[in-house]
Order: C-alpha cells, then sequence, then structure tokens
C-alpha cells in the first residue's frame, strides 16, 4: 500500500508526495496523481512502478504541512488538473444502516411506524447488493454533487451557501477513478472523505435530496493505493474552539455495508456517459455516523474533524457559514 498527498506552494505550483512515515517525499517530473496515473497506463506499467521510477530527493515535514505550519498547503488528494469540469463528483447512499435509520427518522416524523422508501432501499441493498463475483446486484441510491470545482482539501473551509439551510459532516470513504482511452474505468485508490451536505433542507422532503448535495466536500489528505476495504474503524467529531461537543466512532467497509464495492461501481460506471475517456470521478461510498442525526447544529467556525483506520492522517476542514441576504439571479436573453 502506497499514500499520496498532492500539495501546491506559491511560486512553485503543484507537486505530488509519497508519505514515508513522518516525512513526505516529492515525485519528480509529474504535477499531479493524475498525469501519473496516465504515464502508467500509457507505458504498460503499474501505478506502484510508476511511482517507484520517480521517487525524488527532496523531503517535507509532514506534520508542519498537516498542521498548517508550513508554505506548502495540501491540495484535494486526486483531481483533473486541467479541467475541473472533468472531474464528476457523485455518491451512493443509504449503504450503511445509521444512514437509512437517520433518513427513515427525518421523513417518517409524523408516521413513526411508516416504513419509508429510504428504509426500503437499504433493504433492498442488504437483500440484493452483495452479488457473487461477476453477477449484478440491485442498484444503489445514486446522487450528483457537482464537478471538480467543489472539492476541498484538508483544512480549506467547507461552506454552506447564502440559500443553504444547514450543512453537516458526512464521515465516508470515496473512490478516485480515471477513465482510460479505451473507455474503461481505473480505480487510482480510495480516500477519506467529508461528503458535507445539507441536512435540514432534505428533512423538509426527501425529494429535496438532490439540492441537498450540491456543496462543497473534502477529500483527503492522502490517496490511498492498493488499500484494504473490508473492516474500516474510525472516529469523527466535531470541535467548537478547543471543545469536542460531539464525537462518535463509526465503521465502513465492505462487512459493515449493504453493497459490495463492485457493485456501486458497476452502477455508477454502467452509464456510457461515465466512461469518457480522460475523465476523473471522485465517487462516495455513504456514511455511518451523523452529528445532525443527534441533534447537532454546526456553526460558523467549527472544525469538523475525521480518522479512519488505514487511510492516514485526520480530514479536518471548517465550517464557513454566508450569512449574506440571498439575491435573485437574473437570466437575461441574448
Amino acid at each position: 500500500m502506497k499514500r499520496l498527498v498532492q500539495l501546491k506552494k506559491t511560486g512553485v505550483g503543484r507537486k505530488v508526495g509519497i508519505v514515508e512515515e513522518n516525512k513526505l517525499r516529492l515525485l519528480e517530473k509529474v504535477d499531479s496523481i493524475y498525469r501519473l496515473a496516465q504515464s502508467a497506463l500509457t507505458d504498460g506499467i503499474s501505478f506502484e512502478d510508476a511511482i517507484t521510477r520517480i521517487l525524488g530527493k527532496e523531503f517535507l515535514d509532514y506534520d508542519a504541512v498537516h498542521s498548517g505550519k508550513s508554505e506548502w498547503k495540501f491540495l484535494p488528494a486526486f483531481d483533473h488538473p486541467d479541467e475541473p469540469a472533468r472531474c464528476l463528483v457523485t455518491g451512493t447512499g443509504l449503504t450503511h444502516k445509521a444512514s437509512a435509520e437517520n433518513r427513515q427518522a427525518m421523513h417518517a416524523a409524523q408516521k413513526p411506524t411508516t416504513i419509508t422508501d429510504s428504509m426500503r432501499m437499504y433493504q433492498w441493498g442488504l437483500d440484493g447488493g452483495r452479488p457473487a463475483a461477476g453477477k449484478i446486484g440491485v442498484p444503489p441510491e445514486w446522487f450528483y454533487k457537482g464537478c471538480g470545482t467543489i472539492l476541498r482539501a484538508h483544512g480549506e473551509p467547507l461552506e454552506v451557501p447564502r440559500f443553504g439551510d444547514d450543512g453537516g459532516e458526512e464521515a465516508e470513504v470515496a473512490g478516485a477513478y480515471v477513465i482510460d482511452d479505451s473507455g474503461g474505468p481505473r480505480r487510482v485508490g480510495l480516500v477519506l472523505a467529508n461528503e458535507f451536505s445539507d441536512h435540514k433542507m432534505e428533512e423538509k422532503n426527501y425529494l429535496y435530496l438532490a439540492p441537498s448535495k450540491l456543496r462543497t466536500c473534502a477529500i483527503g489528505p492522502e490517496l490511498i493505493v492498493d488499500g484494504e476495504f473490508s473492516d474500516a474503524r474510525g472516529k469523527v467529531k466535531i470541535l467548537r474552539g478547543a471543545k469536542v461537543i460531539w464525537e462518535k466512532e463509526f465503521a465502513t467497509g465492505e462487512k459493515n455495508m449493504s453493497h459490495t464495492v463492485a457493485n456501486l461501481e458497476h452502477h455508477h460506471f454502467k452509464y456510457a456517459p461515465h466512461r469518457r475517456p480522460g475523465d476523473v470521478h471522485i465517487h462516495f461510498f455513504g456514511a455511518d455516523a451523523f452529528s445532525f442525526g443527534e441533534g447537532i447544529a454546526l456553526q460558523d467556525g467549527d472544525m469538523m474533524e475525521i480518522q479512519l483506520e488505514g487511510f492516514g492522517r485526520a480530514l479536518r476542514n471548517p465550517i464557513s457559514i454566508d450569512r449574506e441576504v440571498q439575491e435573485l439571479v437574473n437570466v437575461r436573453g441574448m
């Protein structure tokens, strides 16, 4: 398993680094993991061999970068470096029991005994989301978050826009993919992620799920190459200043999900427009813990922190709430 990061420094530009204990070893001749993956495909070598052949001699102090005390700053752990619009950010929900129960509580408030469509879809996943190898299982819920411009790095704020009702963390793992020249999806790695959604908007009516997902999100700081994703355990917490106001342990990985990753990937990439050569995909696999579900309302400046065994350093992002009055968007003729 190798762990990669993307960084930038004013006057230097973008770099890729590999984690070596408490150091980040910079790679030579490459400014993005995307181009590193493309070079491996072009040369017909493994991704790990492509990394090994360009190991550099410059090292950075990981602690300094991670704590924000370095001139080097993290970028999202995977992106399209040239055309952010060619990075599609999507996800699947209701893959964990907690997400189904949280949605059930939202949408059955007036009729507590009602089994909602959300809980039904979770049950469908339990019944048919883990097909035998080579078989196709039941489709999961699918949602669109935006293009690559919504991706944020470790340390960057996640924004509640002025038209938003709320913002809340969703601690999970996402797959990072590139589409090869033949139109085949290639998984470059897995990444720790905060999917971040507007749960108050969603709570009003489940048909508001789609716009509640159109928000910034964070991935990183590390991209895990050939990482194990069977039974991953972690902790998510909310800090207000120096005080932890909420924290919870969570479990993810295939043993804790109602779908296999292969089934989630099939149902995302079965659509031909999702297999356009050269495109990048960030696809979220679902969350298992929500502060919103326990009555926590995040405030401007609160820090969201996610840690997960096997996924490197913690992902931390403050919440930034735009309190300006919403303005009408006027559309003019040509």
